[in-house]
């Protein structure tokens, strides 16, 4: 049987547009930034160890006025802003997983926890000789980094093929 619109007595609901903070959940987006802070210190650490005392050591430099140069060199600027990226990333990754609904908000909003984990940091007595342009630098870059963690657990999301939140009652996040 064709359809017929004029047999229909329901209209149609209207469109609405939906809050900043629908669907939000904000365990997810805590755990990210946890996540987001450790990773980002097991780079460091990693890099530090892999790639920063072999350079020093090669030049015949020790100590930690070296391993400070370095971090104020441009090299190491480059570096720090890759591997904060990358831990925003991961933990947005996390977040967006552990979510298993609008995965680049969730993402993006682990990027926003991340600057202002920093600026706490930052204002708690840190005692960084950072240039004021790399820390802008640095929150600029936070919440792409966490939105395309997002992104990247939505494609994952997608490759699976269910479609299906990965949410399920014991899993931190879920409610």
């Amino acid at each position: 049987m064709p359809y017929d619109p004029q047999q229909t007595t329901q209209t149609p609901k209207p469109i609405e547009p939906t809050g900043f903070f629908t669907g939000i959940l904000f365990r997810p987006i805590v755990t990210g930034v946890i996540v987001d802070t450790l990773a980002t210190f097991v780079l460091y650490t990693g890099y530090n160890f892999l790639f920063v005392t072999k350079e020093l050591a090669e030049k015949g430099l020790a100590g930690e006025s070296a391993f400070a140069e370095y971090w104020l060199s441009s090299e190491g600027l480059a570096a720090s802003l890759l591997l904060g990226s990358l831990g925003t990333l991961i933990g947005g990754f996390y977040a967006a997983f552990k979510a298993g609904t609008l995965e680049m908000k969730h993402g993006a909003l682990v990027g926003i926890g991340s600057i202002i984990l920093g600026l706490l940091l930052q204002t708690g007595g840190s005692d960084s000789n950072l240039p004021e342009w790399f820390m802008a630098l640095s929150f600029a870059a936070a919440i792409p980094a966490g939105a395309m963690g997002g992104f990247f657990a939505e494609m994952l999301k997608n490759a699976k093929g269910s479609g299906a939140s990965p949410r399920s009652p014991g899993w931190p996040g879920s409610s």
